[in-house]
């Protein structure tokens, strides 16, 4: 199933040509509902990872403003709620019924913190061969991302980056460790998705543009509105024209939440670039023509609880996104985790 983010409603570059030299690719994942095996590229799907290669554990602070659940809580509580969405109900009837709420007010009670260092949860695999752009040191052509599903001291959860050759994995490890403490609401749960990857041009949003070009691509904004109360007006190039929401591998970052900060490598002072965006969702509001043409069709049936825009069931912050950035000059230098 192909999923093509129409064209941009306007050429950017064309109108304001002091942007072409700004443009970079991103690869928009799509993250859909589905079976990925340990072979495929996917999203929060089993890791091709090897039999005698210990899986990798966090023994950092945590932060919890609620008790941990489990990862079993998680997955019955989607569960129970996915089922009650897709059968019929009568008008202004409760979701639940009485037994179902009282089973869901146990499962959100959940359970005193573990001690143990916490097994990581799969988040992505990405094989170069599917991601157009998507670099690693000589002879890795994969990228696994892994987290502890719970908050740490920037609130998000801590990642952590393996690359490696597929072809010398050898056997395989079947029965990964699974995390004994995850988020209390299960926003760092990834529920499998296979990906569709789409190459897309992107330009940097306002905030990192020189204040001069920001002020005239607003009051461009502005006269593209008939009515600009009814429209996006002025952030119009932001959330049209600018930086693609949703999973994505590259493109430039979607400021908004904070502004643009000096961010460089511990180790060697360089700047660093994004790699990895992981979203609360493919659309953020106001960014309607970023929307797969796939999903303007109207849906044969019920979806049930996930939608096609938030398969991955994932939320970071509320609603933000995590951006994980790289040193361009060593794959082994430290990489930086931001909330966005």
């Amino acid at each position: 199933m192909s999923r093509t983010t129409p064209p941009r409603p306007v050429d950017i570059a064309s109108v304001f040509p002091e942007l072409a030299p700004s443009a970079r690719q991103a690869v928009r994942l799509h993250p859909r509902a589905g079976r990925p095996t340990v072979h495929d590229s996917s999203v929060g799907g089993p890791l091709l990872w090897p039999a005698d290669e210990t899986w990798p554990t966090c023994a950092k602070e945590h932060h919890n403003g609620n008790p941990p659940v489990s990862l079993d809580d998680i997955r019955r509580r989607r569960a129970l709620l996915d089922a009650a969405w897709l059968r019929p109900r009568e008008p202004r009837e409760h979701l639940l019924d009485p037994g179902e709420r009282a089973y869901f007010a146990k499962l959100q009670a959940g359970h005193p913190a573990h001690t143990e260092p916490n097994a990581l949860l799969p988040v992505a695999q990405l094989h170069l061969r599917d991601v157009p752009g998507l670099a690693g040191p000589e002879g890795a052509d994969l990228l696994q991302v892994l987290w502890c599903p719970l908050d740490h001291h920037n609130g998000l959860p801590a990642a952590r980056l393996v690359r490696r050759n597929a072809a010398s994995v050898g056997e395989l490890l079947t029965d990964p460790p699974e995390p004994a403490d995850v988020e209390h609401y299960g926003g760092y749960v990834p529920a499998p998705c296979v990906l569709h990857p789409e190459a897309v041009t992107e330009y940097p949003a306002p905030h990192e543009l020189p204040e001069e070009l920001a002020d005239r691509l607003y009051a461009w904004g502005e006269e593209q509105e008939e009515d600009p109360e009814e429209g996006l007006g002025g952030a119009y190039y932001q959330y049209e024209l600018s930086v693609a929401p949703g999973w994505k591998v590259g493109g430039w970052a979607p400021w908004g939440l904070c502004d643009p900060k000096p961010m460089h490598c511990d180790a060697c002072n360089a700047r660093y670039e994004p790699l990895f965006t992981i979203d609360s969702g493919e659309s953020n509001g106001g960014s309607g023509s970023w929307t797969p043409l796939k999903d303007l069709e109207e849906p044969s049936g019920p979806t049930g609880l996930r939608t096609p825009a938030d398969a991955p069931m994932v939320k970071i912050g509320r609603g933000c996104s995590m951006q994980i950035y790289v040193c361009p000059t060593s794959f082994d230098h430290p990489h930086l985790e931001v909330m966005q």
